[in-house]
């Protein structure tokens, strides 16, 4: 390593070099040619200026969740070290650094009887997150974690570091917010918390070799049209690998889940999940009150690093057929491990906001994630192969794909916004980065 201009910075060769770009996709990766250990804006100001005078391409890393693909050379932004979270109780706002992630934002609002609108995994980082907008385990009570942001510190492409506010620069903040890291480098921002500290959920999950998994999608696709807005869902289905690493109890299971998160009282939660359990016998049953700071058992996403691809399609209506087709396609004769996760959408998540979130209309997403690695034998050609019939059994119904979802997809920059969001990103683009320094993420231009 070594400091240039007193900056902490790293070059291929450099001890501390391969842990810097270290993330948490591990089937993809980073080799760029210079990192900047940033620890604050002074220090992101001062990557983006090098890169813009060398003319390098920049990529900005917190965690390393959502790599587009691959990369050689240019600068790495990397923002773990900007991690100062700070509540303000008596306003209900949180502000967070730029490698800040969600489970310390949790336990922060927790002491004062808040909750974030995080998503299901506590080692994401909550700034990424957002500006990708942000479809969290509250979000059909609450809308986007992008839709309660106050203000942005975002460093663009000139070197000039910019306090952007809905008042200040309306239509930059509402580029940044759904438009990911098109726009510049984002170190801080504020956003609003909700009056939660408890809630009723957690996840019922089906043997998928007892229980027809046709039989569960169905009855939790007819369930979700009864339920209110304050209860969010969905229904995931894999098939474990036999693996002494897991549970015993998950080992080889081909299980169907429904994760459900609501506000309402433990009482009121009960009646609204009973018709889960009438589907067929459990294999478990973890639905109960639980504080918030538990919120992230009822994915229970896994914790350590590893290799995926994984990509979206968001649609107007499911296609319960269609769906019924995709568990066939992905489960136990597919012979390799994909994760279908099928979210319900609507309720506050149908209000407009101002921002780049698209597709606001929609009623149902539908992600595919599949881990590979090539060293089992997994190739990476035939888990897209797989990927592509499994999208196209929505084709007639796809309205797009979400940014949040795009996890190494990024050779595919279609679908991700609507005809009127993207001119409206690429305009911008054109005026805060004409050279389109920031292009290490999936592009608008």
């Amino acid at each position: 390593m070594d400091f240039t201009d007193g900056r902490l910075v790293y070059r291929p060769g450099d001890d501390g070099y391969e842990e810097e770009i270290a993330g948490f996709q591990t089937g993809f990766t980073q080799r760029p040619a210079i990192v900047f250990a940033a620890g604050s804006a002074d220090d992101v100001v001062a990557a983006v200026s090098y890169a813009a005078q060398a003319g390098l391409p920049v990529g900005v890393q917190a965690t390393g969740h959502g790599l587009p693909g691959s990369s050689e050379g240019g600068v790495l932004i990397s923002t773990r070290r900007m991690d100062s979270v700070r509540v303000d109780a008596d306003a209900r706002t949180v502000t967070v650094g730029a490698g800040v992630r969600w489970g310390r934002v949790v336990e922060a609002a927790a002491a004062h009887g808040l909750a974030p609108l995080n998503g299901s995994a506590p080692g994401v980082g909550a700034v990424s997150y957002t500006l990708g907008g942000g479809l969290g385990i509250l979000a059909r009570e609450f809308g986007y974690a992008a839709d309660h942001v106050r203000w942005l510190d975002v460093v663009t492409a000139d070197g000039t570091l910019r306090h952007v506010t809905a008042e200040s620069e309306p239509e930059l903040f509402g580029g940044l917010l759904g438009g990911g890291a098109n726009l510049g480098v984002v170190t801080a921002l504020e956003t609003g918390l909700v009056p939660v500290a408890r809630l009723y959920g957690g996840a019922i999950e089906f043997d998928g070799r007892e229980v027809d998994p046709a039989r569960v999608l169905r009855a939790y696709e007819a369930w979700s049209r009864t339920v209110p807005d304050e209860l969010t869902s969905s229904v995931a289905a894999l098939v474990y690998p036999d693996m002494p690493q897991l549970p015993p109890h998950l080992r080889g299971r081909y299980l169907i889940t429904v994760r459900v998160a609501c506000t309402g009282s433990e009482a009121a939660g009960e009646r609204l999940v009973a018709p889960l359990r009438e589907i067929g016998p459990a294999v478990s049953d973890s639905l109960r009150e639980m504080p918030y700071t538990e919120s992230h058992t009822i994915h229970s996403d896994p914790d350590f690093p590893h290799s995926y691809y994984g990509d979206s399609v968001v649609v107007g209506e499911l296609d319960v057929e269609a769906a019924c087709e995709l568990l066939a396609l992905t489960g136990p004769a597919a012979g390799k491990m994909h994760v279908v996760q099928i979210n319900q959408l609507g309720g506050a998540l149908a209000k407009p906001a101002g921002n780049a979130v698209p597709y606001r209309d929609a009623g149902w997403l539908v992600r595919v994630l599949s881990p590979f690695d090539p060293a089992d034998g997994t190739d990476l050609d035939a888990v897209r192969a797989v990927h592509e019939r499994a999208f196209g059994l929505f084709a007639p119904g796809a309205v797009g794909r979400s940014l949040n979802f795009a996890f190494a997809a990024g050779e595919r920059g279609d679908g991700l916004y609507d005809t009127e969001t993207r001119k409206r990103l690429a305009g911008l683009k054109a005026m805060y980065d004409p050279a389109n320094l920031f292009r290490r993420n999936y592009g608008v231009s």
